[in-house]
């Protein structure tokens, strides 16, 4: 099973975690809601990268 996260990047081109963890749908919900509020930073969902042993990073 796939686990997705959100990203922002901002007006200078840093980029962040919003959050992690999420299923697909939850992830897209919460991006689109963030794109809705008409900010000028950009929104994404990406999938959270696999480590070299098969498991996920924590994310807090």
């Amino acid at each position: 099973m796939s686990v997705f996260r959100v990203m922002r990047q901002d007006d200078n081109g840093n980029r962040f975690l919003v959050a992690g963890g999420l299923e697909r749908a939850e992830a897209e919900r919460l991006a689109a809601e963030f794109e809705a509020r008409g900010h000028k930073q950009l929104y994404w969902v990406e999938a959270e990268p696999e480590a070299a042993d098969g498991r996920r990073p924590t994310t807090s």
